[in-house]
């Protein structure tokens, strides 16, 4: 199985893809809206389809990406039934199996930190995705979205911790760098429900809590019972300069084709070594500039700002640290020319 763990560093959320080495089908679990191009990158780096896009409850503390993604690919969205979220192909009810080709998982109904928590648990039990139902060393808070310590002391103890000690426990936040735990480890170890903790112990420490109402709270939560569709139903806008297509890595490429045909609508930075350059033509042309990626730092002031600027060298990979000198330099319209000069034709 192809399994990868994202993070999102604003709102500390995990985001989990989950596919099958020979289907290609891919799943993701609680995307995040200002991620959504980072997650369609590496799908497409890995060759995956997206198929399915699951939430593990109405998330108060980011906007989903599931009706985004939705757009851009085509793919499902699922949720908890009892949200009623808009938007969503598959209602799970718990104890529904459900998946992409090669991927099965179960949906177990966890309620406490919402009433319409989920976590979901993987065919062979080796993961379980408990949202903000049980984290690492600790729990989702009860104390808003009709939460319940009972409730969630019911679920922790009788629905998760019923599954094998070494089943992997990947929640949906953690804000002190952990990634990953076990069911077993959480038994013994957590410190609000774990090492034999009663429900008056747990229940006592919950409502003992004070904690900061969520900051995106009045955001988040009507937009996710949209499925992250926002309130226009409009898409976010894109670079509409360039056909520009993000990498993973977060670098903004155009293509060889795209940039023969544009040639005079672009200021083209070559960032080679001098000893590298060879009278390089690009569609008759020769490029507008050119200055050595260990000198674009002193002398940004010599490109041009009129026009959005490609960078280029030979595979693609000094250009993309030219775009972010770029960016910092505050070029907005700036892209690298995808694998370099390879991919040019060469009159």
């Amino acid at each position: 199985m192809i399994f990868r763990q994202l993070f999102d560093s604003s709102s500390s959320t995990y985001t989990y893809l989950l596919a099958d080495q020979q289907q290609r089908e891919a799943l993701l679990i609680d995307p995040v809206f200002g991620q959504a191009s980072r997650d369609l990158a590496l799908l497409e780096e890995l060759g995956l389809t997206l198929t399915l896009v699951v939430d593990t409850h109405a998330h108060a503390d980011h906007i989903t990406a599931a009706w985004l993604l939705q757009q851009e690919t085509g793919c499902r969205i699922a949720s908890a039934r009892v949200i009623g979220a808009d938007h969503v192909d598959l209602p799970l009810e718990d104890g529904q199996v459900f998946g992409v080709a090669g991927v099965s998982l179960t949906a177990v109904a966890t309620p406490g930190h919402t009433d319409g928590c989920m976590s979901y648990v993987l065919g062979d039990q080796s993961m379980v995705f408990t949202g903000d139902t049980l984290l690492i060393r600790g729990c989702g808070r009860s104390d808003f979205q009709q939460g319940s310590a009972r409730s969630l002391y019911a679920s922790i103890t009788t629905r998760l911790f019923s599954l094998p000690d070494d089943c992997l426990v990947y929640p949906a936040h953690d804000y002190n760098g952990r990634t990953v735990s076990s069911i077993g480890e959480e038994k013994a170890f957590n410190a609000r429900v774990g090492g034999g903790a009663n429900e008056t112990d747990f229940v006592e420490y919950m409502n003992a809590m004070t904690l900061p109402h969520p900051k995106k709270i009045d955001e988040a939560v009507p937009a996710n019972l949209r499925s992250g569709c926002p309130e226009d139903g409009r898409l976010p806008p894109r670079p509409d300069w360039a056909d520009i297509h993000l990498t993973y890595a977060g670098v903004p490429e155009i293509g060889a084709e795209w940039l023969e045909r544009h040639l005079d609508e672009v200021t083209v930075l070559d960032v080679r070594l001098g000893e590298e350059v060879r009278d390089c033509s690009l569609g008759g042309r020769l490029v507008d500039v050119h200055i050595p990626l260990d000198e674009l730092q002193a002398r940004v002031a010599e490109i041009p700002r009129d026009k959005p600027v490609v960078a280029l060298c030979r595979s693609g990979r000094r250009s993309a640290l030219a775009v972010n000198i770029l960016k910092e330099q505050g070029f907005e319209r700036v892209a690298s020319l995808s694998q370099g000069l390879r991919q040019l034709t060469q009159p």
